[in-house]
């Protein structure tokens, strides 16, 4: 049933989300748009209610509760930022707005840029691994918690090996050997 419910908060994500997009833009409706994606979270909030009330009612603790707490913990950290990228191309594509800025390919900034995205999967990894021991404190000595301390680590796995790719980026640059230099103009 937690698996079932993962996948419909997800499903939902990408409903409300188009809803209120369609809302924003399309309906000319900027107020009933924002209040639609506001209801994002609510997603969550139910998860976590299913996923305790699960607990409670004697269900060991395995896999699927980890992967709550692990989506809980991406949404907490990357919903705004997937919104408000989606929101930008959405806008650009429908409503005229201007194009969406990119992520810089190359040098310093995308290093930045990385930065700030690893910034956000430790956030998942807080909120997941904080929200796994709390289960694993309500489960108490008498359960096999073994599974949830299992995703506290694949959460650290992640954590790591997204490090080791956003510390990757600042030696890459541009084939010319300049960074974030536009390519120059010629006149014919």
């Amino acid at each position: 049933m937690i698996v079932v419910l993962i996948v419909a908060c997800e499903v939902g994500f990408w409903v409300l989300l188009a809803v209120g997009l369609a809302l924003r833009y399309l309906a000319r409706m900027p107020r009933s748009g924002a209040a639609v994606l506001l209801m994002e979270p609510l997603l969550e909030l139910i998860l976590l209610i299913v996923t305790a009330i699960d607990l409670k009612n004697g269900a060991p603790a395995d896999w699927k509760h980890g992967l709550a707490a692990v989506y809980i913990g991406f949404t907490v950290a990357y919903g705004h930022y997937t919104i408000k990228w989606v929101d930008g191309h959405f806008s650009h594509r429908f409503a005229g707005g201007p194009p969406p800025v990119k992520a810089p390919r190359y040098g310093l900034a995308r290093a930045q840029h990385e930065g700030k995205l690893w910034v956000r999967t430790v956030a998942m990894a807080v909120v997941a691994a904080a929200l796994l021991q709390i289960a694993i404190w309500y489960v108490g000595d008498g359960g096999d918690t073994g599974s949830l301390h299992e995703w506290q680590l694949t959460t650290l796995r992640i954590v790591a090996l997204h490090g080791v790719i956003a510390l990757s980026y600042p030696g890459r640059t541009a084939v010319t050997g300049e960074a974030d230099r536009p390519p120059q103009k010629t006149l014919r």
